[in-house]
């Protein structure tokens, strides 16, 4: 079974301009960005769906991080959007949990 790309971001064996990282989660730019920011928030361990996450301090943790990227990249007055998809009709394409952080333009309503 082929190693998951998260999972080789976030120990460093695949090339990704991280923008925060600390021992529970790791965030970095999406590398075909929908958004002018767009930084995808990842646990560090690997788990697959957010079906799968039974760890509410991680769960805190991912959108605590969440926040702080978005404030970090200078969105947070205007606006920004979280997004998970969850499995194939949900969207999801990489089995890795991840939160997208999106903004930095107006988004639209509904999405997809």
């Amino acid at each position: 079974m082929p190693e998951c790309l998260f999972c080789a971001i976030v120990a460093g064996r695949l090339p990704a301009t991280i923008v925060y990282q600390d021992e529970a989660v790791t965030a970095f730019q999406d590398i075909n960005p929908v958004a002018p920011t767009h930084i995808l928030v990842v646990p560090n361990r690997h788990i697959a769906t957010l079906n799968d996450l039974d760890d509410a301090e991680l769960a805190g943790r991912l959108l605590m991080t969440c926040q702080r990227v978005a404030r970090e990249a200078g969105i947070v007055d205007a606006g920004y959007r979280v997004v998970n998809n969850v499995g194939s009709q949900g969207g999801q394409h990489v089995y890795h949990i991840h939160l997208h952080v999106l903004g930095g333009r107006r988004l639209a309503w509904p999405p997809g």
